[in-house]
Order: C-alpha cells, then structure tokens, then sequence
C-alpha cells in the first residue's frame, strides 16, 4: 500500500474536524452500579507512585496488542508499571461513572468524541495545554485541526489518537449465494430490497444497529440536515425518529430482522458479533453496521468461507449523512497521582513507531504523520482495505461531523434502546417508540 494513504486520510479529516472543538457530553450511563472491572498487570513489580492506571474499552485483538504495547514501555521505563483495565463498550462507561463518583477514576482514560465535553464540564479531565507548551506532550506532527477536536472551550483535554467513518460490514459470500449487489452509496429503498431478498433466497438475516441505535439514528436524520442533539433538545420532529423504529418494525414483521434474542447471552465485543460468530442463519446475520477501525477485527473472526467486504451505510443522501470522526482520544484524568508521567505515556504512544508497530492502526488511522507513514507498508490486508475506504469511499463522500452531543443524551441514549428492543418484541409500534422517543427526549434534554 503506498504511504501516501495515510497523509490522504489525515488531509480529509480537517473539514470534518474543523470547528469541532466545542462542547459536549459524556455518553456514560448513568447507572452507579458497581461494576467487576476486569484487570491486566503488566510484567514488573508494581507500586503506588510508578503504577499508572489505564482503562479502555475494545475487543480480544485491541486488549491483547494494548496490553504488548504497555509490557514494551514498562520495559523501556521499568520505573512505571500499568494496571490495564479493559472493558466491553457499554460496561466501559458505567465503570467510568463509578470511578467518578469515588474520586477514582484511571489515570489515562480511553474517550470517545461525543463523551468528551461532559466530562470536561464536570471537572474530571486535565487540561493538556501546560504539556504541550512545556513539550512533554509533542504533537508538532500532527495535523492540528485533529488536535483541535480533543479541546473545549480554551483547553486541550484528549489527544486524538486514531481517525475512522461509519462502515457499513457485509458477507459478499451470502450477497454473492443471493445475486444481490452491495455497492457504495445505497440509498435505504436499494437496503431494505437487499434484506428482503437475502432473507428469501438464503435464509440469512439483518443486523441493523441493535444496541447501538443512536449512532444510526444520527446518521438517518443527517441526511435531512438535522443534528439529532441540539442544544437543550432534539433536533427535528417525532416522524423523523418513527422512521428509524419503522425499520425494526418492518423487519419484524417481515421475518428479515435478527431478534434480539440472540443477543441477551453475548457480550458487544467485536468478535461475537452475528456477522461473524454463530451457527446457523437463525443466530447470524449478513451485515452490521460498524465503525472503520473495527473491519479488521471482523475480517480476522470471521470463517475462512465468509469473505468480507466493507462500505458506506445506507441513506437517502450519504454525502449528507456520512463523516469523518476522530475515532478516539487518550485523556488524563483529575485524580492522576502522577500526571506528568501518564502524559509521557501518551506522548510515546502517539508518536513511538515502536509503539504503533504493535498497535497497527487497531484503534484507527495514526493522527502523527511520521508514524503513520512508518508503519503504512507493515499493515495486513484488512488494515489497508479500510484505509483506502476512508481514502476512496468515505472522505469524497461526506460532510462536516456533527458538534458532540449536549446535556441530556446519555439518558436520550437509554430511552432509545429501551424502545428499540419494546418494538423488535412487538411490545409497541414504531409510531409509539417515535413519539416517546422525541417527547421523553425532549423532556430529559431540558433538565
């Protein structure tokens, strides 16, 4: 593959990062429940003041190249030690909120864009601004409107570290059995004829986006030129949210949609997807609905027989509903013991070949130039296939990302897969969910 992808990725960022430093909230649950956190050591006696504590969020690939990256710095520095403490995505936050409720949170904290602000807001996170100027933190190679979307207000509180699109994952091997076309740019009439005909001919259902709606919803209403979260409400009106259940309720009742029972036994870890884990057409799907940096995960779970294929989601206007996102950030936390020495962390992290080496772009394209360029011609297939996706596919055809989520939208989010899973079991009609979706919502916005 050559280099230059990755500078064509990094260049594309900058109009869906422009202006992106602006508030918002933090996606965690707002559950306190305590949760078991699942903990790796890494190699080397540990103490109070040389251990730094990580936690992120990710899959088997992500927690075993993470925790290589962590024995390699401890090797380097055998002063600092890690207690690595990775998570399924949803467990992720309620963990985080937990943590914050008792002055404990880890002292480098994986963060998702749309989380950010709210964590900000509440006096959580370290202003990265002293390091950068003192440079103890070096982002010098990094293309600075990237940079820019890890602020809020006049401060610098998350380095991004990895750039990816929504992807809609597909089985060409089932496609192909059905004679049905998967192509870029599918509008949703072109989707929903793809799931009745793949269901006819091969018995093989659709995974639309079951547990994580929210992020489809946005992209649906995108395409009308609607930000779903706005300032103390939700964009739009209730008929453009009965649209999204419309497909749940259609698919249900049309016998193509995967029921949610297949889910209640599985964790959202990438490698138990349905695309790729199960054993019949009943507890697999053909699709799912993903972001860049995960299709490489995919590809690697998936059989040997079932060749994947990676392209935009469907919508009736993608240029509108697709984006660029700053796939994830490195923070320091308010209750770090030794904030200069998690800062060196993250400076090594983003700007050590070594590093990245490991890493190979798992957590999404590089945001330093020079590494990325270092480690382009190390990457396997699947990681080159998705960045000539967001090269070729997902940067031509997008728009500006939307301003991070206000107040209010982690319970939005609740609200949301709540209703979803109540229509996929027929317990009420998309036209119900719509409305108490866009009613509640507002209502849980404006507090």
């Amino acid at each position: 593959m050559k280099k230059t992808a990755f500078m064509l990725a990094a260049a594309m960022t900058v109009m869906a990062c422009a202006g992106c430093g602006g508030g918002q909230t933090a996606g965690q649950s707002d559950s306190s429940d305590a949760v078991t956190q699942a903990k790796v050591k890494s190699n080397g006696a540990s103490s109070s003041e040389g251990e730094l504590i990580f936690a992120w969020w990710g899959n088997q690939t992500r927690n075993e190249r993470t925790q290589k990256v962590l024995d390699l710095y401890t090797e380097q520095n055998p002063n600092i030690t890690f207690d690595g403490q990775p998570s399924e995505y949803s467990d992720y936050w309620n963990k985080l909120a937990t943590a914050a409720a008792g002055n404990s949170l880890p002292d480098i904290i994986q963060m998702d864009y749309k989380y950010l602000d709210q964590y900000v807001k509440n006096g959580l996170l370290a202003d990265l601004t002293p390091y950068v100027e003192s440079g103890l933190l070096d982002i010098s190679d990094c293309n600075q409107d990237i940079i820019a979307s890890g602020k809020s207000g006049d401060g610098l509180y998350a380095l991004c570290i990895g750039i990816a699109a929504p992807s809609f994952v597909y089985s060409k091997t089932v496609t192909e059995q059905a004679g049905v076309d998967i192509h870029e740019n599918m509008s949703m009439d072109e989707f929903l004829d793809a799931c009745r005909q793949i269901y006819e001919k091969t018995g093989y259902k659709t995974n639309i986006a079951y547990g994580d709606g929210e992020q489809y919803v946005e992209y649906l209403l995108r395409s009308k030129g609607i930000t779903m979260f706005e300032d103390g409400r939700l964009g739009g009106e209730a008929s453009d949210y009965v649209e999204y259940f419309d497909l749940y309720e259609t698919g249900t009742k049309e016998g193509w949609l995967l029921s949610p029972s297949v889910f209640v036994e599985r964790t959202k870890t990438t490698e138990l997807n349905p695309l790729v884990y199960g054993t019949s057409p009943e507890s697999m799907a053909w699709c799912t609905f993903h972001f860049s940096n995960q299709y490489p995960v995919l590809v690697e779970s998936s059989a040997e027989d079932n060749e994947i294929g990676i392209t935009t989601w469907p919508s009736n206007d993608v240029k509108k509903s697709n984006y660029l996102k700053p796939n994830q950030f490195l923070c320091v936390s308010r209750d770090a013991r030794n904030p200069e020495e998690a800062i060196k962390f993250i400076n090594w992290f983003n700007n050590s070949t070594e590093c990245n080496d490991i890493l190979l772009g798992e957590r999404g394209v590089p945001v330093s130039q020079s590494v990325a360029d270092a480690i382009a011609s190390k990457l396997p297939q699947p990681e080159q296939e998705m960045i000539a996706y967001i090269n070729d596919v997902a940067s031509p055809n997008s728009s500006q990302v939307n301003p991070p989520a206000t107040s209010g939208a982690s319970e939005v989010i609740d609200l949301l897969n709540q209703l979803e899973e109540q229509v996929c079991y027929g317990q009420m009609t998309a036209q119900e969910a719509g409305n108490e979706l866009f009613t509640r919502g507002n209502e849980m916005m404006s507090k």
